[in-house]
């Protein structure tokens, strides 16, 4: 992930408290390349809805582009950067990465990448590039 978009999530996330913040990243075989924020319809600090205009929009787009969608991220605005038992039951796009910010520690935001799957939650490395 490029740096600028990783300081993006970082910088909604901030902006959006005390409320969940949520977008969609795209890009290439794994690479991202692209940021999609999202309106969180439900206003909420514990859990997020997308607004399913903006998802069919960046859907559309995505194509345009010949990307994919590689990840869906939100923010825990006080808690841990770990997917929550709601994240878990509504991981429900195969094959993309589930990426968390959280601001438990406004001072020491942390980002972490999982991939879910039958309610499985497994770690995978997020590699932080300059650009």
């Amino acid at each position: 992930m490029p740096r600028s978009i990783y300081e993006r999530i970082i910088g909604q996330a901030r902006e959006g408290v005390p409320f969940e913040i949520c977008g969609i990243l795209g890009g290439k075989n794994g690479v991202v390349s692209s940021i999609y924020p999202m309106t969180n319809t439900d206003a909420s600090g514990d859990h997020f809805q997308m607004e399913p205009r903006e998802q069919f929009s960046v859907a559309k787009e995505l194509r345009s582009q010949q990307l994919e969608m590689l990840a869906v991220y939100h923010s825990h605005p006080a808690t841990p950067a770990r997917p929550s038992d709601e994240d878990i039951r509504l991981a429900l796009t195969p094959n993309i990465s589930y990426v968390i910010v959280s601001l438990a520690d406004p001072f020491a935001p942390e980002v972490r990448s999982f991939k879910i799957s039958g309610g499985k939650v497994g770690s995978e490395e997020l590699i932080i590039v300059n650009d």
